[in-house]
């Protein structure tokens, strides 16, 4: 049901943490942020050129939805609760959930988690336990995507945060003409999906930061460094 929801233009939200069901929401103005219109500023790519923070993907989902549906001093109430938390779990088992983060050492600064169906990838919530931790969270995750072939970043409601890095509000008849491309034939269709891990497989390779991405993956070696994903991001913004 989520991911039919998912696939026309819907997706649920809660009340509040502690509520007993959910809703469904189709906005009439949708934010997206085109894969090729990150805005990263020249402290950003500092930043993630010097690696401030260790990023990976999809290795503590549940940490990861779960910092997301904290309270903060900045965000006293979340829409994030148990009924979409055992959701996005499930729907992480299957494949189809991610979440990057960004340690601090041992510490989960940052991040953000969201769903992919087809070549669309649906961001769902970023939190920040310090400075910059979600901007390069989603830093990583356009690259990812770009790399991965997805074609659309939808990140539901606009907020100056998100505009500042990129993000613009369509109508809900151009998000779902957008959609409709990015999710034809999903799930399951041969060449209808982004690939999520594609990323992981291009390694650190000497010589990269000079070059654009994708680059050709001979073995699985892990994603590469930040200063490439910072060259990259350079490159196609």
């Amino acid at each position: 049901m989520v991911l039919g929801a998912y696939a026309i233009g819907v997706f649920p939200m809660a009340d509040h943490r502690d509520a007993q069901g959910v809703y469904w929401v189709e906005p009439k103005r949708r934010a997206i942020l085109p894969l090729d219109g990150f805005r990263a500023s020249r402290s950003l790519r500092r930043v993630i050129a010097a690696d401030r923070f260790r990023v990976t993907a999809d290795t503590a989902f549940g940490d990861m939805i779960a910092l997301c549906a904290e309270s903060a001093a900045n965000r006293p109430e979340t829409w994030i609760n148990p009924t979409i938390e055992e959701a996005f779990t499930t729907l992480h088992h299957r494949g189809y959930a991610h979440s990057i983060e960004c340690w601090d050492g041992e510490v989960l600064a940052g991040g953000l988690y969201g769903l992919a169906l087809g070549r669309a990838f649906f961001g769902e919530s970023m939190v920040s336990r310090a400075t910059d931790a979600s901007k390069v969270a989603l830093a990583w995750l356009v690259a990812r995507l770009r790399v991965g072939g997805f074609a659309l970043l939808d990140c539901q409601f606009q907020t100056p945060h998100l505009a500042s890095l990129g993000a613009v509000e369509i109508s809900r008849a151009d998000y779902l003409a957008l959609l409709s491309m990015a999710v034809a034939g999903a799930p399951g269709a041969a060449g209808a999906s982004g690939d999520f891990g594609a990323l992981d497989r291009l390694g650190d390779r000497t010589g990269a930061e000079s070059s654009s991405l994708p680059l050709p993956a001979a073995t699985v070696s892990g994603p590469p460094s930040g200063k490439v994903i910072a060259q990259f991001l350079t490159q196609t913004s």
